[in-house]
């Protein structure tokens, strides 16, 4: 599996909304990054399988498994830097 960065929002959330730009910008710049977006409407089986309880919550992972989880908004930096632990 190559390194993912998972999404999980909803349509109704504002927080989610303000994530996406950031999450558009990093899909750019590293194309061999799997971005996933996970509706919790609509997979609720996978949100609770990750033990999604706050969005945005964003998963970072690799052949190793979970590499950093952030809940809330998360700024670029940040996800670069879980990234390159990634192996991104």
């Amino acid at each position: 599996m190559p390194v993912t960065l998972k999404d999980f929002y909803a349509d109704w959330c504002g927080p989610c909304k303000t994530q996406d730009p950031i999450l558009d910008e990093l899909a750019e710049d590293y194309p061999g990054v799997e971005f996933e977006k996970v509706n919790v409407d609509e997979e609720q089986d996978v949100a609770n399988e990750y033990q999604v309880r706050s969005l945005p919550t964003l998963i970072v992972e690799n052949d190793d498994g979970i590499v950093e989880r952030f809940v809330g908004v998360t700024q670029r930096d940040d996800l670069e830097s879980a990234l390159a632990s990634a192996g991104a």
